[in-house]
């Protein structure tokens, strides 16, 4: 199967691609910058050109654009960066699969577990959007791509958590307070922290590939419910490090602010529907998804 992947180059999708090719697959990957080897092909994530030929060479299309919710500040220039980055080549890569004469079969989208939003009950697949701004860019994000389902081509979209890797993503970065032995819950402690490993992560992404009755939103997310507090406690225990006072609210609105969101509050979600369909998670509690990333 030929796969072609845009935003391909970061840690998730340097992953995806080396377990792709462990299973045969052929990855091509859409760059913005000047092709360095034979199966990347350049583009600018906003336009059509010369890249949208081989399209309909390809079998299947990973759509994993996204500039990271990470970079503080979130001024408005930002956040037309995160909409930007998200929208525009998803627009473009319907436009063009619009345009083949051969079609990909399957596309995969990446989103947002915040789809659902920072309150509430627990969520699941079924659970509408929220209207605060995080939900909202994930409710654009998904659907720059859904008219590729009124072409013939099975969509998933893949509503993934933090994705807790040892050497890339967020994860270095709240672990870093624990190895500087200033650990603690963040606000009350009693928010969820979604998160995924990233060998669940990647595993799930290429199992949507693979199942033909994989179609629509999924939750990428761990299956067990873990707070603040609970995580903070587990990167403490595993890194042998004291757990101390908490870190008031206030204080990290003041500091950060809109983009404190991102830490002091959090829904709980569930993957009811990637259960269902059977896949089974390497890591589905915190302890032994910690022991393999700082063990």
């Amino acid at each position: 199967m030929k796969v072609l992947m845009a935003g391909g180059s970061g840690f998730l999708g340097t992953a995806l691609q080396h377990l792709l090719e462990a299973n045969r697959y052929e990855t091509f990957v859409l760059t913005r910058r000047a092709p360095k080897h034979s199966n990347q092909i350049q583009w600018d994530g906003q336009t059509t050109g010369d890249w949208t030929r081989r399209l309909e060479e390809m079998d299947a299309v990973v759509n994993l654009t996204g500039f990271g919710l990470e970079h503080w500040p979130w001024t408005k220039s930002q956040k037309k960066r995160f909409h930007d980055s998200r929208v525009l080549p998803g627009l473009v890569l319907t436009s063009a699969i619009k345009a083949c004469a051969r079609r990909p079969s399957v596309f995969l989208q990446i989103s947002g577990i915040n789809h659902y939003g920072l309150h509430g009950e627990l969520a699941d697949e079924s659970t509408p959007p929220a209207d605060d701004y995080l939900a909202q860019l994930t409710v654009q994000w998904e659907a720059a791509t859904q008219p590729v389902e009124e072409l013939g081509v099975r969509r998933v979209v893949a509503r993934t958590a933090v994705v807790l890797d040892a050497r890339g993503g967020l994860f270095p970065l709240m672990a870093l307070p624990v190895r500087l032995f200033a650990g603690g819950p963040l606000g009350d402690g009693k928010q969820c922290v979604p998160w995924i490993h990233l060998a669940d992560e990647i595993g799930a992404l290429h199992f949507l590939l693979e199942n033909q009755d994989a179609r629509g939103a999924f939750n990428l997310i761990a299956p067990a419910q873990t707070s603040n507090a609970d995580f903070m406690r587990a990167v403490a225990k595993a890194l042998h490090r004291p757990y101390w006072f908490p870190t008031p609210a206030f204080l990290l609105r003041t500091m950060l602010g809109e983009m404190s969101v991102l830490i002091v509050d959090g829904r709980y979600a569930a993957p009811k529907r990637l259960l269902e369909l059977g896949y089974q998670f390497q890591f589905p509690a915190l302890d032994g998804a910690l022991k393999n990333l700082i063990g």
